[in-house]
């Protein structure tokens, strides 16, 4: 045992062998961070509370051998960080463009918005605010610094470029159902980034193209788990991190389950709230955790619950569906089997209806089967041909952090990813700024952690306790 195991080892746990650096959470940003680790020759251990890697991004089998994530994902073409790491990890060819149908439900009737003439045909607006809807998103593209809008709300930012009556049909319904008691808190720089991406995502006739692999994101990161195990990264799933350790001034490793993970440097990936835990105990003495503490619980999320229908039948023609509707309980319905195709999942249609929302309202809070029960009649409502027994299986996905609140100002107030503790470090999605939360920033996050940690290593040299 070395002397850094015996050292700083809590009474009453065994210790792991050490390593440089011990990662918190195994979803993109997690085994991106790893992967640059473990590029770069430096010994790295994942810890995965759950019992498969992905996060937010783990999948399920709908069966036959076949996975789907738990929550819808779809890249865009701007996606370039992880179409290159589709590249690195050789599965590119898996890759597929899909040109897809959107929509919108209001005033119970769908509407098509996939190109900009579906936007002259959107009929609860004036023609005057037709083209108001429309310029609206070149308007917007037009913004080269994020940081001129850092101080307006989305309301006050939506309302000046397209007129009050658009902001009432179109937007506050979509941000109220985002993001319910905080849409007017909403930042104007979280709807930028929005209309931004989807508008980068179209061809010249201003068709959207979006990108998914054969496979889903599983195949994804099978083979990046597979790449990390080879170069010789250990990575460990049902393994919960129950505390951060830190002794004389710096890091010491993890503790997870009665085993201590000896380590110089410790990378949290998951929300802030659920990183300041692993601090919250008398033996984080360092003087900058209370600050921590305060920092990174102050960092507002909503959860989100994902019911998800296998179906013997098509619901819509329509890929992706936004409802402007405050009486359906989804702000999206979103038919993935209308991106990739039913023969994928056995003849089946796959179905996503996603809402966020607080962990404490009632729909979060039901039993998966009254949430299907629940939500029946609401899908008949606008769906009206829909019978139960065209489900054939479904399921409900929850998940406590999925969306944090970005705010006004939210720019000087995100959590720095290299904290005031020594060696300790903070990488998530509230961390994604100005950009919004997703597979592709987390994996350039995590692997910009990777490379931030690798850097420290070795201007530290490898022993720096």
């Amino acid at each position: 045992m070395t002397e850094l195991e015996t050292a700083f080892r809590p009474a009453g746990e065994r210790a792991a062998d050490p390593v440089d650096t011990v990662i918190v959470g195994g979803g993109f940003t997690g085994l991106s961070a790893a992967l640059e680790l473990a590029l770069r020759g430096r010994s790295v251990r994942v810890l995965e509370r759950e019992e498969q890697v992905g996060g937010l991004a783990a999948s399920f089998d709908v069966g036959d051998g076949r996975r789907l994530e738990r929550f819808y994902h779809h890249w865009f073409s701007s996606d370039t960080e992880m179409i290159r790491l589709c590249e690195g990890l050789g599965i590119a060819g898996r890759l597929e463009a899909h040109e897809t149908r959107t929509g919108m439900y209001y005033a119970n009737s769908v509407y098509r918005l996939s190109a900009p003439l579906d936007v002259l045909r959107f009929a609860p607006l004036p023609l005057a605010d037709r083209f108001r809807l429309g310029l609206l998103a070149l308007r917007a593209r037009r913004v080269r610094d994020w940081r001129e809008l850092e101080s307006r709300t989305a309301e006050e930012w939506l309302v000046a470029l397209g007129g009050r009556r658009v902001y009432e049909v179109v937007w506050r319904p979509l941000l109220e159902g985002k993001f319910g008691a905080y849409a007017d808190r909403v930042g104007a720089t979280w709807m930028w980034t929005k209309l931004n991406l989807r508008g980068g995502s179209r061809t010249r006739s201003g068709k959207e193209t979006l990108y998914y692999i054969r496979g889903g994101s599983d195949a994804v990161l099978t083979a990046l788990r597979r790449r990390l195990e080879n170069l010789g990264a250990d990575v460990r799933t049902g393994t919960t991190a129950d505390a951060v350790r830190i002794r004389e001034g710096r890091v010491r490793g993890v503790s997870a389950g009665g085993v201590f993970h000896p380590a110089q440097h410790v990378l949290a990936t998951t929300a802030p709230a659920l990183a300041a835990r692993l601090l919250d105990h008398p033996g984080a003495d360092h003087p900058a955790v209370p600050e921590l503490l305060r920092r990174w619980s102050a960092v507002d999320y909503l959860g989100n619950i994902c019911l998800v229908l296998e179906n013997n039948r098509r619901l819509s023609e329509t890929y992706w569906l936004n409802v402007n509707d405050p009486g359906f309980p989804y702000v999206g319905v979103i038919e993935h089997t209308n991106l990739d195709r039913p023969e994928r999942y056995g003849g089946r249609h796959v179905v996503y209806l996603s809402k966020y929302l607080p962990t404490d309202a009632d729909l979060y809070r039901m039993d998966d089967a009254e949430v299907f029960e629940y939500s029946l009649p609401h899908i008949r409502r606008m769906f009206p041909a829909f019978d139960r027994d065209w489900v054939d299986r479904f399921h409900v996905w929850r998940a406590d952090h999925a969306q944090p609140v970005i705010t006004p100002g939210y720019g000087r107030t995100a959590p720095a990813v290299e904290s005031a503790v020594p060696g300790l470090y903070l990488c998530g999605m509230a961390q994604v700024f100005p950009e919004d939360r997703g597979t592709n920033y987390a994996v350039r996050d995590g692997r910009r952690a990777g490379r931030l940690i690798a850097d420290r290593l070795a201007t530290s040299g490898s022993d720096d306790d």
